[in-house]
């Protein structure tokens, strides 16, 4: 075990999640992350139990004593262990389909503490919602007004709604993840918000719980949220006017994260206290309780995703290729967004030339890369971590080239618990039905996924 007294936390950690000996080698609580790597294989995404609380708590304290529910956004990393840590916090849970729902029910969440926000929910998913009795659904458009309201008379249950604005507010984000401009698919245009809440206020089973807003992801400064309250504050005080008295206020998540050293994130203890003294100075209804998302801000930084380096290669014009186990089937966020994360040798290796690297992954994508440019002296067979890698990492994880899912490990201190079983490409095909169109296959099923098991597990010594 190291001794953390006599380490370092390293620049994009907070506490001492992840940090480095003082021989330099990268620790994940008390666990080296070599021997992580070592026991289980890579890609492997390994996750902090203490990184996740301390993200949890840091927003429960920043509330202090006022009326407020945190319910993180299923979304960012939807594992059913990372859940169970965020229900026994207490914390409640932001899902935008059945699926998340069923997701955080079975982690043992609360549905009094889960709100369902998205675009497009089925029959199926509003009826399952009903059932469980959820707290809300954060309406998106009057079609699905209509649509709760058609389900709640069939099933003869009350849906509690709020309406989720579309504040046509610019966040200054990516416009990959900016969520609150005019021409975003996501809420209720300004114009139709207030005969939405008296239509609703009209239909017998269902009953008004507050307004909801997500302005987009990454966002840096208090400045774009504190607008936002002001444009629903102007609703809620309009709706008490009108006889509609809301009893919360959702003002969503996407506080940015420090993807990169030198970045800055936005941290709850200067966001909430803003937004509490914002909603406290603009809205008329007193004591109205102040609902946040974060998912974002509570996982990334919890998490790395370790890959080993396979091949180092030389292409043209001089460019240096690292190829590694790990792709955008893992993590395909620099593959969509261009995105930055911090790529860096889990143990050093001084006998290692030092050079500029692209680390790309053996997809059959030229998009498929993890960082380019990077200056790294490292050789065949390192072991890299890819930090900040907890949020929209393993959540948007796919198996395409039919490359098996990695595998999930949570360290707890000096435990290590497994999150995911291992997964093959055996498993990626024993669900899929044969058409029988070939009568005398050279190789029998049975062959074929005898061979293939024994291969798994072998490795260049």
């Amino acid at each position: 075990m190291a001794d953390r007294n006599l380490t370092r936390p390293d620049e994009l950690s907070q506490g001492l999640s992840f940090y480095r000996s003082p021989e330099g080698e990268l620790f994940c609580e008390d666990i080296p992350l070599r021997d992580l790597a070592r026991r289980f294989g890579t890609p492997l995404y390994v996750y902090s139990r203490a990184g996740i609380a301390e993200r949890l708590e840091a927003y429960e304290k920043a509330f202090g004593e006022e009326p407020h529910q945190v319910c993180y956004a299923v979304k960012a990393a939807s594992t059913r262990g990372i859940l169970e840590l965020v229900a026994r916090q207490g914390a409640g849970f932001d899902c935008v389909s059945g699926g998340e729902i069923l997701r955080a029910l079975e982690a043992g969440g609360d549905p009094k503490k889960v709100v369902f926000s998205g675009v497009g929910k089925s029959v199926a998913d509003i009826a399952f919602a009903l059932r469980a009795g959820i707290k809300c659904f954060n309406i998106e458009s009057p079609a699905e007004l209509d649509r709760i309201h058609a389900v709640t008379e069939r099933l003869g249950i009350e849906a509690h709604v709020s309406v989720r604005v579309n504040p046509n507010i610019d966040a200054h984000v990516d416009a990959h993840v900016a969520t609150g401009l005019g021409d975003s698919k996501f809420g209720v245009k300004l114009t139709e918000v207030i005969p939405l809440y008296e239509k609703a206020a009209k239909l017998p089973m269902i009953r008004i719980e507050g307004i909801s807003c997500h302005i987009g992801s990454q966002v840096e400064s208090a400045e774009p949220y504190l607008r936002m309250v002001t444009v629903l504050a102007g609703f809620v005080n309009e709706l008490a006017r009108r006889g509609i008295v809301l009893h919360h206020i959702d003002l969503g998540g996407g506080a940015g994260v420090a993807y990169h050293p030198d970045e800055k994130p936005l941290e709850p203890s200067e966001l909430i206290p803003a937004l509490i003294k914002a909603v406290r100075r603009e809205v008329s209804v007193p004591d109205i309780e102040i609902f946040v998302e974060p998912g974002r801000s509570v996982i990334a930084q919890a998490a790395v995703l370790l890959t080993t380096v396979q091949y180092l290669k030389s292409g043209l014009f001089e460019r240096q290729f690292a190829i590694v186990d790990a792709s955008m089937t893992e993590l395909v966020r620099p593959a969509i967004y261009g995105s930055y994360h911090l790529i860096e040798p889990v143990v050093p290796n001084p006998k290692a030339q030092r050079q500029i690297l692209n680390i790309v992954g053996p997809v059959c994508e030229s998009t498929d890369f993890l960082g380019n440019d990077r200056n790294l002296a490292i050789e065949a067979g390192d072991l890299l971590a890819i930090r900040t890698a907890g949020a929209y990492g393993m959540a948007m994880a796919s198996t395409y080239n039919s490359r098996p899912l990695p595998m999930e490990v949570l360290v707890d201190g000096s435990r290590v618990i497994p999150l995911r079983r291992p997964q093959t490409a055996l498993d990626l095909t024993r669900d899929e039905e044969t058409l029988g169109l070939v009568k005398n296959p050279g190789m029998s099923e049975e062959a074929v996924r005898s061979l293939f098991a024994q291969s798994l597990g072998m490795s260049i010594e």
